[in-house]
């Protein structure tokens, strides 16, 4: 199984928007890193915490990704959930998955997955961030690779 772990796009300040939609720099950022990695990223499902940002960025992913994944809220992965019961979760699953979260539970996430705690950082996301994960063994992941917007804005 891989997992593909996204930190949402740039999104507007909360004094400009409450909502905090992704700006049009995000939108950019993360479209532009989706069409690099299609050829790279297949899954059928696309998870996100429901906030606007993380939907949209999960949207815009699932438009280049695979082939039309599924795109739906999944509750328990916002900033500051625990990663724990998550981790737990995902131990039963098959399929490869993308997941478009915030931090600091992504970064919290790869930490526990790669090293059995959340207390030290592993990965330095930016927004529009990818990480890839892969499962090894019943509970033995590594990192794949990861991908910032960055790379792809020259």
């Amino acid at each position: 199984m891989k997992l593909y772990l996204v930190q949402h796009g740039n999104a507007l300040a909360k004094d400009i928007n409450p909502d905090r939609p992704l700006s049009e720099t995000g939108q950019l950022a993360v479209e532009q890193l989706a069409r690099s990695l299609a050829e790279c990223i297949e899954v059928s499902r696309v998870i996100h915490s429901g906030k606007t940002r993380a939907r949209q960025t999960a949207e815009i992913l699932a438009r280049y990704i695979g082939s039309e994944p599924s795109v739906e809220e999944f509750n328990g992965i916002n900033p500051n959930d625990p990663v724990e019961a998550f981790a737990q979760l995902i131990d039963d699953w098959n399929d490869d998955l993308l997941v478009v979260g915030h931090l600091p539970f992504m970064s919290k996430l790869v930490s526990l997955l790669l090293t059995g705690s959340i207390e030290e950082t592993i990965v330095a996301y930016t927004p529009g961030s990818i990480v890839s994960l892969e499962l090894v063994e019943q509970g033995s992941w590594q990192l794949l690779w990861m991908v910032s917007p960055e790379l792809f804005s020259h």
